[in-house]
């Protein structure tokens, strides 16, 4: 497993490369074909791709895969465990890959993107990306045994996404509807039906999942990781 798990990893991040590079060529499109003032602005366009958290999550795993990869190429013969950043690293990008796999297929699965993805994108970074992280965090060799404070380091990122998200939403003009607010996900939007306890119920339940998921990554490296003093 140790001389192919390092090609399946690069071959993942070339996958993940080539969905994004692909769902931003699209964004650009739909740009530059609007005809309004606020959905053809090119830089809200480009700002509002980079915070989806699925795009920011893959980001992450192209970028964690690539350098753990290189990693267990260049050491390939040795024994001994990824270092401790690149498994914090791994432990963090594997628990929001799993988490947006999870939330896609639970909650934004049927919504209508005809125009706005292909089925190909859409499948590689909320399935395919997903599910190579799992199969990491389950079966990858020389994966070392982190503290449960890994699971805190995980945590942070998302939680500094939401307040970002949040704030910023009330400053941008949604290139789509021209509302005067524009959220990367349905569920995130207090202008929706269920209002801001629906907001505050669902960011409070991924907020669980994540402490969660992040703490069972955390657990599974633990049981079969490596351990250094």
């Amino acid at each position: 497993m140790t001389t192919w798990w390092p090609y399946l990893r690069v071959a993942t991040a070339v996958l993940g490369t080539a969905a994004l590079i692909r769902q931003i060529t699209l964004s650009l499109t739909n740009a530059h074909a609007s005809t309004t003032e606020w959905g053809s602005h090119i830089p809200t366009v480009v700002a509002n791709f980079f915070s989806f958290f699925t795009v920011l999550s893959n980001i992450g795993a192209v970028v964690s895969l690539t350098i753990a990869a290189i990693w267990m190429l260049r050491t390939r013969r040795d024994s001994t465990p990824e270092p401790r950043w690149l498994a914090t690293l791994l432990v963090c990008t594997s628990t929001y890959m799993i988490v947006t796999g999870v939330v896609y297929n639970l909650l934004l699965r049927y919504i209508n993107l005809d125009g706005v993805s292909e089925v190909w994108t859409n499948e590689t970074l909320h399935v395919i990306i997903p599910l190579v992280m799992l199969l990491d965090v389950l079966f990858a060799p020389r994966r070392r045994a982190l503290p449960w404070s890994a699971a805190v380091v995980a945590v942070i990122f998302p939680i500094v996404w939401a307040v970002y998200t949040m704030v910023r939403a009330n400053f941008i003009t949604g290139p789509v509807t021209g509302n005067p607010w524009w959220y990367p996900y349905p569920f995130l939007d207090p202008n929706g039906p269920g209002g801001w306890p629906s907001v505050i119920a669902y960011i409070l339940g991924i907020a669980v999942a994540i402490i969660a998921f992040a703490a069972g990554v955390v657990w599974v490296g633990r049981r079969r990781g490596i351990r250094v003093p």
